[in-house]
Formats: structure tokens, sequence, C-alpha cells
């Protein structure tokens, strides 16, 4: 019993040792462990990317002005059409019936303006007769041969006379009326027919067909589209939606590569040729239309495929280059910390990018405006109500130096382009920085349950 009793107590003092010991070597880890990359020199490439789609220069959708059912079709996909082409049929059984039932009513309605200037002459040979019984009669009257009765009566029938000449005459324009109104409706019905027969507008390629053999297009409300002719397939444009902040930067004549899904490994080229003022908005989001032209002489690309452009904007040439993760680095200090810090090394303790750490624009990937909302915000860890009330210069930020001794060192800078890896340093405001420094990225330490992400406190560099 004594023995065992023994042997419990030295285990128990073996498992203290092993928890005193364990607790020192983590209270001596306790140091944060710093991801950093370098400063070199090289070239920086600035580009607005952005996705489009392929259309062809002129697109031209072919419909029909009559209603009726398609007889005969003469042209298909892929079909090369010259203009003036018939390429359709609608059944004209009912427009050559409506036409020949025009051409009828026109010729009933000349022989009435035949009728009706038959009617004049006839009208006015009575109105000669009656005037010459009238001024026999008058002569007679005043030889008292005729009573006044019967010169009344010659009278009477001369002017109804002169009356029908003027009706005859009346009936012959509204004759002739008649006769151009009948030609109008033949002119519309013959019209109608030949608007069965559809011809190609344009010379080109037919890229839809959306109509078969036996099925009825109603026209009474809007043409209905039974072809779509693109013209001409070797010249070609991209229609490209670019993000409101970045229409800024390009600028027609600017050369744009671009890639698509049908041809992985081959890269295309074209040239702005219009930025398209027509605004269109989803979901609070703004893009502009980007118009790219470009040569298709193989007919490798068809309309509608979706491409995937690069529009480079800026270049710089051998500059010096810091980390994006570098320029997002806030080190997970108090704010007395930091101050000191700033104090130290010679940099204003209100400094616009104190409390966010952030780089320039496009530091990591945002764009110049949410980078804005973005440092306006209250992040924690070392800024101060003064910091953040003023808008910081998007083009400042400060970066943290990892001395050789491991303690850090804030170099303010002023930014110039980026292509969201690396960010050109323009000038070096505060503090010292060459290439070869270490600058932090991330950070962690060992007591700390979770990994931050880079650029906030921990995680992996970004190389």
């Amino acid at each position: 019993m004594k023995l065992l009793r023994r042997h419990w107590m030295i285990a128990g003092l073996v498992v203290i040792a092993i928890a005193l010991f364990a607790a020192f070597q983590f209270k001596g880890n306790d140091k944060p462990q710093y991801f950093t990359s370098k400063v070199d020199r090289g070239d920086i490439r600035q580009v607005v990317e952005a996705t489009g789609t392929i259309n062809a220069v002129i697109t031209v959708q072919v419909g029909s002005q009559v209603s009726g059912t398609i007889s005969r079709l003469f042209a298909d996909f892929n079909s090369r059409v010259k203009k003036g082409q018939v390429i359709a049929q609608i059944d004209p059984q009912l427009f050559e019936g409506a036409l020949l039932q025009a051409k009828a009513d026109l010729a009933n309605a000349k022989a009435n303006l035949v009728s009706a200037q038959a009617n004049l002459e006839k009208a006015k040979a009575t109105a000669v007769q009656t005037r010459s019984d009238f001024e026999r009669i008058s002569g007679l009257a005043k030889e008292g041969v005729m009573s006044p009765q019967q010169l009344d009566q010659a009278r009477a029938n001369a002017d109804t006379a002169e009356a029908a000449v003027s009706a005859a005459a009346a009936g012959i324009t509204q004759a002739a009326a008649q006769v151009q109104q009948k030609e109008a409706a033949v002119r519309v019905a013959q019209t109608n027919l030949d608007y069965t027969t559809i011809h190609a507008p344009i010379d080109g390629t037919v890229i839809a067909r959306n109509v078969d053999v036996g099925q009825t297009v109603a026209a009474s409300l809007q043409a209905p589209t039974l072809f779509t002719i693109a013209q001409d397939l070797t010249k070609m444009q991209v229609y490209a939606s670019t993000d409101e902040s970045d229409v800024g930067m390009i600028r027609p004549g600017q050369v744009v590569s671009f890639k698509v899904d049908a041809y992985p490994k081959d890269t295309f080229s074209g040239k702005v040729s219009q930025v398209r003022m027509n605004a269109t908005t989803v979901q609070n989001v703004v893009t502009y239309n980007t118009i790219i032209d470009f040569d298709n002489p193989e007919l490798k690309l068809f309309p509608g495929m979706t491409a995937y452009i690069t529009l480079p904007v800026a270049n710089a040439k051998d500059v010096m280059r810091v980390s994006n993760g570098a320029l997002r680095y806030k080190p997970d200090l108090k704010a007395d910390e930091i101050r000191a810090l700033y104090q130290k090394y010679g940099l204003n303790s209100d400094g616009p990018e104190q409390a966010s750490g952030a780089g320039g624009p496009n530091a990591g990937g945002a764009t110049g405006k949410q980078y804005r909302a973005r440092t306006q915000g209250t992040e924690g860890g070392g800024g101060n109500a003064a910091a953040q009330t003023h808008a910081p210069r998007v083009d400042v930020a400060v970066v943290w130096k990892l001395r050789g001794d491991k303690t850090l060192e804030p170099v303010r800078v002023r930014t110039g382009i980026t292509d969201h890896t690396l960010t050109e340093v323009v000038q070096v405001l505060k503090g010292e920085l060459k290439d070869g420094d270490e600058l932090v990225t991330g950070s962690i330490t060992t007591t700390t349950p979770a990994t931050r992400a880079p650029g906030m406190g921990g995680g992996p560099p970004r190389r």
C-alpha cells in the first residue's frame, strides 16, 4: 500500500514538472513571428481588366412586313448572302387574291369614269337644245304668239339642263377620284404581295434563322425577326463593360489584348475606338461600354463569344517595388505603442495613414473609390479620432520595415501605379527604404489560437 502511494506521488511530481516546463517554454516563444517580403527594383505594368462580348460591326435583323405562312427558305445558318438575294418566301395566295380584287375595283372605277364622261356629253347636248327652245319661244312670246306660261316653262327647262351639265361634270370629278383611290389600293396590294418575298438587305453571313417552313409569322404589332445577318465577320468589335473608376484611364487608340475560351492559348489584339457615355447600373455598380475594334481574317472568333480584356494604361520601368501585402499590413500593437514608434522615427503621429495602414490606390486589388471608403472607416489598432476625421491621401502609405534586431520601423512612402501584386514607390517621405529591405506582410505569435490573415497581422506573405 505504501509502495503504491509512493508511485502516485512520483507520477504527480513528474506531471507538475512537465507542466512547468511547458509553461516556461511557451512563455519564451511569445514573441511574434513576422512574414516579410523584400523591396526590389523592376518594371510594373498597370492594366484595366474587363470582360466583354464579341459582335459584328454591322448586324441587321431581317423581318417581315406582312403576316403569313413561311412557304420556302433559301438561306440557313452560316449562309453567305448578297444584297437583294431572295432568302425566304411567305405564301402569297391571299395577297395575290387581294391584288386581283383591287385591280377589278380599279377597272370598275375606270368604267364609272367613262360613264360619267358620257353623261356629261349628254347633259351638254340637252342644255344646248333647251337653250335654243327657250330663245325661240322668247321671240315668239314678244310677238304674242306664245303665252307667258310657255315662256316660263322653256326658261325652266334651259336652267335645268344647265344644272344637269354641272352635275355631270361633278360626277366626272368623283369618278376620277374613285379611279385614283382604286389605283392606290392596287399599289398597296402589289406592295404587300412583293413583301411576301424576303430579300437580303446587305451582303453578309446569316448568323441566326428564327423560322422554319410552315411557321406562321404575325406582323400585326411589330415585324417578326426572320434572320439576323452580320455584314462582315472579318472586321469585328468587342463590347467591354468597364468600371466607372477605370474609364478615366481609357483613351481611343489604345492597344488592347484579349483572350477567349475557345482558344485559351491564343492572344488577340485590337484598338479602343470609343467609350460610350451610356451608363449601365446594376446593383449600384456603374459600367460603361468600351468598344474595341479588331480584325478577324481567319474567322476564328464568332459573334457572342466572351472576351477577357487586358488594357495596359501605365508602365513604369526599373522602379522601386513593394508588395501590396506590405502596404496593407498594420501591426497588432496598442495605439500608444504605434504613436511611440512614429515619434521615434520622425513620423507625425496624426498622419492620415496611421489609422488604416493601407497602401495606395488599388493596393491589394481595390479600386481607388473603394480604397477611400475603406480607409475612412474606424479600423482599430493605433488610430485616433483626428486621423479618422480626415480623408487620407490615397497615394501615401506607411510600410513597416523589419530591422536586424527584429523590431519594427515605420516608413512613410508615396505610391505610384500597381499591378495588384506589387506597387511602385515614387518617393520615400519619412524614414529610409532601400533595395533588399524586409517589409512585414503579416505576423503570428505562438500563443495566438488562430492564424491571422496576411496583411492584417498574420499569415503567410504574398510574394
